[in-house]
C-alpha cells in the first residue's frame, strides 16, 4: 500500500498537487498555517491513495513522497 508524505513546512500551499490528483484525496489544510505562513497541502483518505506519483511530479517545491 503507498504512502504519501508531505513536508509540510515546505509547502508553499500553490495547490498543483490537488489539481492533478485522480482520487481527489489532497486538500489544502485552511486550519493549519506553516513556519512561513502559508496552508499546506495534505492527504485526507490515505487509504484511496494509488500511488500515481502524479502529486509528487507537480509539487514544485519537492514537498511530496512516495513510498510504495
Amino acid at each position: 500500500m503507498p504512502k504519501v508524505s508531505f513536508r509540510q513546512d515546505r509547502c508553499k500551499g500553490c495547490g498543483l498537487c490537488v489539481s492533478v490528483c485522480p482520487k481527489k484525496i489532497i486538500a489544502i489544510d485552511s486550519a493549519v498555517l506553516n513556519d512561513k505562513g502559508y496552508h499546506p497541502a495534505g492527504v485526507i483518505d490515505m487509504d484511496k491513495c494509488i500511488g500515481c506519483a502524479f502529486c509528487a511530479t507537480m509539487c514544485p517545491n519537492c514537498v511530496i513522497s512516495i513510498e510504495k
